[in-house]
């Protein structure tokens, strides 16, 4: 099984199912425009998309095929020819929900009328098989000689947002010191990306489980099992970064020293979370005493209001718990 990296191999894939495509159509004497034509708005980034959507396109470009024979038969080779059956071609299509057929059907469809000449039964055929030729040979190529494994990408996605989240955590030391309005909004600014890197890692993810009960493709269901886990964890450590900075600090009722032992909680805490193996007996001692003082005297309130202490103290426990699951389980050794 050929292999490529992951960066660029659907390009290398487009190409080297193109150039098969039309390879395969001059030996049998047909012409290749229509096969490379899908061949290349058929690749796909899983191979169980592939193999699904191919069931679609076929009888979409069958009906696309069948439209322009059908009207090349009745307008000739005219303007109207072309827009009916790319009209037709797409109703049809939709109505039948065939929609990841839509582009090549419609494709196939139009680029064909130049290509009927007389022999209508015959054309049809032969396009209908080229069209199939290049949904096979793209399926193939994306099954053998590139099936898509995404997991370094998410490994390396997952690297990416532990040390923007480092950054976060050192800043939101700061919240408790800086009330600067610049200074939150640029860390909340870091949130934001850190939150679009992982929507994009979960998306690869997503991708490699398709695949990942597919007979062709490699799979590692524990490695993946964990980033989704981690991805998850990440984002919960996000969302709790977050709200503590959202949380406004003007009116703490906190001491400079309460102030001070919070934000060197937090610098600890990032220095564990770099060290290994993560020291989780230290970790629960410091989120017994964060506890102790969530719930001491001061901190009681009334139904109509939270005080700002108590938010973020809670905020600040469930951001220690989400770092520590993080730690729970070592990375799986990818293959």
């Amino acid at each position: 099984m050929i292999r490529f990296p992951t960066r660029g191999g659907r390009i290398i894939k487009t190409g080297i199912a193109a150039f098969l495509t039309a390879f395969i159509c001059d030996a049998l004497g047909w012409s290749p425009a229509f096969a490379v034509i899908t061949a290349i708005v058929t690749i796909e980034p899983t191979v169980s998309d592939s193999i699904r959507k191919g069931f679609v396109r076929f009888p979409a470009s069958a009906i696309g095929a069948f439209y322009t024979v059908t009207f090349v038969s009745i307008f000739g080779h005219a303007p109207i020819t072309y827009a009916l059956s790319a009209v037709f071609t797409i109703a049809t299509s939709y109505k039948l929900k065939l929609h990841d057929g839509l582009l090549v059907a419609t494709l196939t469809a139009v680029a064909m009328v130049d290509a009927v000449q007389g022999e209508f039964l015959a054309s049809f055929g032969v396009r209908l098989g080229a069209t199939t030729i290049g949904l096979l040979v793209s399926t193939a190529v994306n099954m053998f000689v590139l099936p898509p494994d995404y997991t370094r990408e998410i490994d390396s996605r997952i690297t990416r947002i532990q040390k923007n989240i480092h950054a976060l955590l050192s800043w939101t030391g700061r919240h408790f010191t800086d009330a600067d309005p610049d200074f939150t909004e640029t860390v909340l600014g870091l949130t934001k990306q850190t939150r679009k890197e992982i929507a994009q890692a979960e998306a690869l993810a997503h991708f490699q489980e398709k695949d990942n009960f597919h007979p062709f493709v490699s799979h590692d269901q524990e490695n993946l099992e964990w980033q989704m886990e981690q991805l998850h964890r990440l984002e919960q450590v996000v969302y709790h970064i977050e709200n503590m900075m959202h949380t406004s600090t003007t009116h703490l009722t906190w001491t400079k020293q309460d102030r001070e032992m919070i934000t060197e909680s937090i610098e600890r805490l990032i220095l564990r979370i770099q060290q290994t193996p993560f020291d989780h007996e230290t970790h629960t001692a410091e989120v017994l005493q964060l506890t102790q003082q969530l719930f001491a005297p001061t901190h009681t309130s009334t139904f109509e209001t939270i005080p700002p202490e108590m938010t973020l103290l809670y905020e600040l426990i469930a951001l220690y718990e989400q770092m520590a699951k993080c730690f729970e389980n070592e990375h799986p050794t990818i293959s």
